[in-house]
């Protein structure tokens, strides 16, 4: 008891330490590294917190004003435990109760992604252009951060006009990985409804949509916007005689769509990029091939899911998740609509599994890697 003010007090806290803290959940939070949580003491003692102090079962520490605090220095595959402590101006409290055991692992860095928007939908009538591809964006040693969740979208392909008069599709969704955003594709544009029209032009996306013929005059085929995600498409055929029109092709991600060369030819699809991150190589965003007018010659859609213009019936749809656009309608006839996107990630099987993913991803392990690959949006925590 102490002498306090003129009466005697059992409860007075001056010149104290604090109560122990109260332990909390211990995580992962990188090689050699954990990350320890704790809730503050009711009873403080005589004087403000000042810090806190995290002690690992082997006597590795670190300090820090609040929870949780990092203790890195840890040996992989080794099991610790950890206590707590409260500091002020007058000491150390009592260490708390010890944590739950973890084993630190050397946990992925870095990531290889692919990232393939959704190609966009192709125009319906009389040669219509063909669909850009989704855009395609790939990269190795991409930072992660451990124990936090990361985005994954995968987009939609772009609905395709349908309808037996010219029209013009929609364009593809992006698709994202964290800060990663592929572009979707551009739309193709429709036939003209009489011979004396002027054609629109392709619509912009990861790849450029085809433009549709005309007997007077075509816009030019859609660009690639952003860049560095794909190519532009070609553009319709242009002073087509007596109605004979054929719509240029959708630009790819490894080259432009074509251009319509002749009446009754369509453009054909740009070609797509092959990527290995699977393991195997598999070619995706595939421009779509521009459609032609009753006995022509249709555009055929570009490797990488690319759909096939129309020949007196409607465009092909994109491959579903290779992000391929829509081939172009014919005569009285709809566009296809675009493929939809895909995301893939993978990073050494050395390293451990993912701790949470969401969006159903199929996971494989093959070729000294760890594989995930998602056909809806979803996340994945490393």
């Amino acid at each position: 008891m102490r002498y306090k003010g003129g009466f005697v007090s059992n409860t007075y806290n001056g010149f104290l330490a604090p109560n122990a803290p109260t332990i909390g959940a211990v995580s992962l939070a990188g090689s050699g590294t954990v990350s320890v949580a704790f809730t503050a003491p009711t009873n403080i003692g005589g004087s403000a917190i000042t810090g806190y102090r995290v002690v690992s079962s082997n006597g590795i520490s670190a300090s820090g004003s609040s929870s949780p605090i990092t203790v890195s220095g840890l040996t992989n595959g080794t099991s610790y435990t950890f206590r707590a402590i409260a500091i002020n101006a007058y000491g150390e409290s009592p260490a708390s109760n010890a944590s739950s055991s973890i084993t630190p692992v050397n946990i992925a860095s870095s990531v290889e992604y692919l990232v393939v928007a959704g190609g966009g939908g192709g125009g319906s009538g009389r040669g219509a252009g063909g669909s850009g591809a989704g855009g395609y964006l790939t990269a190795t040693n991409f930072a992660v951060a451990s124990g936090t969740a990361l985005t994954v979208t995968v987009g939609a392909g772009g609905a395709g006009s349908n309808s037996q008069d010219p029209g013009t599709g929609a364009k593809g969704s992006n698709s994202v990985f964290s800060t990663i955003t592929a572009t979707g594709g551009g739309q193709g544009t429709g036939g003209t409804a009489y011979p004396g029209d002027a054609s629109g032009a392709g619509g912009s996306g990861g790849s450029g949509g085809g433009s549709a013929g005309s007997m007077v005059s075509v816009g030019a085929g859609g660009a690639a916007s952003p860049a560095g995600q794909g190519y532009a498409g070609g553009a319709g055929y242009n002073n087509a005689p007596n109605g004979a029109f054929s719509g240029g092709g959708g630009g790819g991600a490894g080259g432009a769509g074509s251009a319509s060369s002749a009446a009754l030819t369509g453009g054909n699809g740009g070609v797509g990029l092959a990527s290995s991150i699977t393991g195997t190589s598999t070619y995706y965003a595939g421009g779509g091939g521009g459609g032609t007018y009753y006995d022509g010659t249709a555009g055929t859609g570009g490797t990488g899911g690319g759909g096939n213009g129309g020949r007196n019936s409607a465009g092909s749809a994109g491959t579903a998740n290779t992000g391929g656009g829509a081939g172009g309608g014919s005569y009285d006839n709809a566009g296809g609509n675009g493929g939809s996107g895909v995301v893939i990630i993978r990073y050494s099987d050395s390293f451990p599994a993912a701790t949470s993913t969401t969006g159903s991803p199929t996971i494989t392990v093959t070729g000294g890697y760890r594989i995930y690959r998602w056909t809806s949006s979803g996340s994945i925590t490393i």
